[in-house]
């Protein structure tokens, strides 16, 4: 009887590296050789038993992939903008130590790992973060940087209490886990260089800009995140492209300092893009009819076709529209650069990717300008949302950065009707119009009756703006009198429960009287505005509630308020 055939069986070493994903990361290294060579020990003329036919498939695969690497060591990117250079990191981890790290107490390395469970394996301590990766760009040409961009991280304790809003789940949430305390903050030489200009230019102007015409950058009436992110973008645009030493071009905010409080949404984004707000020019800081009285003004309106009625006066400084929202301008005379119905950010990142689309790699350069695309669109489902906006959404998408699109714009929304940390006065004075109304001659015949009237509009019902302070009351009063107002309309827009939205209104005359002749206007507009009251008890009797029955804009309410001006 033969004895049994010993059967032999040949070692199978399997290597999983990814030769395109290291050729890649070699791109710097040209001495390295990539090592290809998996550990097949079976003869070349017979395969053993123990090979299988997906693994005859790999090694197929393998080839290519090593090919596809090879060339990528060899070719050069003709054409391209800027080159992206990754510093070699280890395939399987995000953090790299530097090896000068000092070594840390048993106390220290404890609490390292407790937030290892939170970050992961791969957390390095925030001290060594800006060290451990860096990336770098090509020559940046717009902004003349001598040398490559480059990009810091560095993990920093959260400013901002995000643990109330409800975020959607992202990539990054899902590996990373939710870290309510602490953000990857990222810090690039653009955003330095965008804090020094700002610093720069108000410098200029506290001396006084001399010499120079002051070139300034402003928009319309209503200040919101796209009007003050454009402004910004836009001025720091101007001031690196045009080649004119006579020129002085100044980012103008058109608020006043202090109402930059009760907007917790610019606070928190211009935080966030680390933006110093200390060094902005607000409208209150600088006297613009001066530099009109001696001439040296000229002024870049930008998206709005006319100015503010308290800037009228400076009409004959218009040198250019940027972004008219449609409509003929009362300016004929400015030139006109855009009349789209794109979001001014959306043009404004346009200008930036046809001379130095490096610059919008920035997450902070870029998150201010998308913010202000996603307000302007309804996070691009609202149907003024075009198609520019959305392609320019893709290229601006390093903003969002951990929070995805939807997240930052819920963060944004939220901060806009989040009124908790706030006084009456500052919600009231949040989205505040005022209007003057030239009534008939006193009895002596010498002048004309002069009274205002304002709009202020909140995201919350009257109920909850009620029962925000025992004294809510009062303290309407009080910002009446504080802005000389015969007449205040406060109005509602609000999401219910059911998500059903609900306008409401309250009008609050300085008397009785006053009071019932604006809500006798509106009754007859009762087609436009069909009124249902409200009973709040503890309202004055020159306060009145009202439920509006149909779905009005503000736009409308506003509509009717200047008519009832004009009558």
């Amino acid at each position: 009887m033969r004895p049994p055939l010993a059967i032999h069986q040949e070692t199978y070493v399997r290597n999983r590296e990814n030769p395109y994903f290291n050729g890649l990361l070699r791109v710097n290294d040209s001495s390295e050789d990539l090592n290809l060579d998996f550990d097949h020990e079976a003869s070349a003329g017979s395969p053993s038993n123990s090979e299988f036919v997906s693994d005859v498939g790999d090694r197929v695969d393998e080839r290519l992939m090593s090919e596809i690497s090879e060339k990528s060591l060899d070719s050069t990117f003709a054409g391209s903008v800027s080159d992206v250079i990754l510093e070699p990191l280890g395939q399987s981890t995000i953090w790299r130590v530097p090896k000068n790290s000092k070594k840390t107490s048993s106390a220290s390395r404890l609490s390292e790992f407790n937030l290892s469970l939170e970050f992961g394996d791969d957390y390095v301590p925030a001290e060594s973060i800006s060290e451990a990766f860096v990336v770098t760009e090509g020559p940046n040409t717009l902004f003349g940087l001598t040398r490559p961009i480059s990009k810091s991280y560095s993990l920093n304790k959260r400013k901002a209490d995000l643990s109330k809003i409800s975020l959607p789940q992202t990539a990054a949430s899902f590996y990373n886990g939710i870290s309510p305390q602490f953000e990857i903050v990222e810090s690039c030489e653009i955003i330095q260089k965008l804090n020094a200009y700002l610093k720069d230019r108000k410098d200029d102007v506290i001396s006084g800009v001399p010499g120079k015409f002051l070139h300034a950058v402003i928009s319309g009436g209503v200040s919101d995140v796209e009007s003050i992110a454009s402004t910004i973008m836009y001025a720091f645009y101007l001031n690196e492209t045009l080649e004119n030493d006579q020129l002085c071009t100044v980012p103008v905010i058109n608020m006043k300092r202090e109402d930059l409080r009760p907007h917790a949404e610019l606070t928190w984004l211009l935080d966030s893009c680390q933006i110093d707000n200390s060094f902005l020019i607000f409208v209150d800081e600088i006297d613009l009819s001066y530099y009109n009285l001696f001439g040296s003004l000229k002024i870049v309106l930008v998206n709005d076709q006319n100015l503010s009625t308290k800037q009228e006066a400076l009409k004959e400084a218009v040198v250019e529209i940027f972004n008219s929202k449609g409509g003929e301008s009362a300016y004929p005379w400015a030139e006109t650069v855009n009349t789209t119905q794109d979001s001014c950010c959306t043009l404004v990142a346009e200008k930036f990717t046809l001379t130095s689309p490096e610059a919008l790699t920035g997450q902070g350069f870029s998150r201010l300008l998308l913010a202000g695309i996603l307000l302007h669109t309804g996070n691009l489902s609202s149907t003024n949302c075009t198609i520019k906006d959305k392609y320019m959404t893709t290229l601006l998408i390093n903003g969002a950065g951990r929070f995805g699109c939807n997240g930052l714009y819920q963060i944004l929304k939220y901060k806009m009707h989040d009124i908790s940390d706030l006084k009456l006065t500052d919600i009231l004075h949040k989205d505040f119009k005022k209007w003057k109304r030239v009534g008939k001659p006193d009895i002596g015949g010498s002048r004309s009756v002069v009274s205002f009237i304002g709009m202020s509009s909140i995201g919350t019902s009257i109920e909850q703006l009620l029962r925000h302070k025992a004294t809510s009351t009062e303290e309407i009063k009080y910002f009446q009198r504080l802005e000389k107002l015969q007449i205040l309309v406060i109005v509602s827009g609000y999401y219910d429960t059911h998500k059903n939205f609900k306008r409401e209104i309250l009008v609050s005359g300085e008397s009785l009287e006053l009071a019932k002749s604006l809500l006798s206007f509106f009754y007859s507009k009762v087609s436009e505005l069909p009124l249902k009251a409200l009973p709040y008890p503890a309202l004055r009797e020159e306060m009145k509630a009202f439920h509006v029955d149909k779905v009005t804009s503000r736009k409308n309410i506003e509509r009717i308020l200047e008519e009832f001006i004009g009558a």
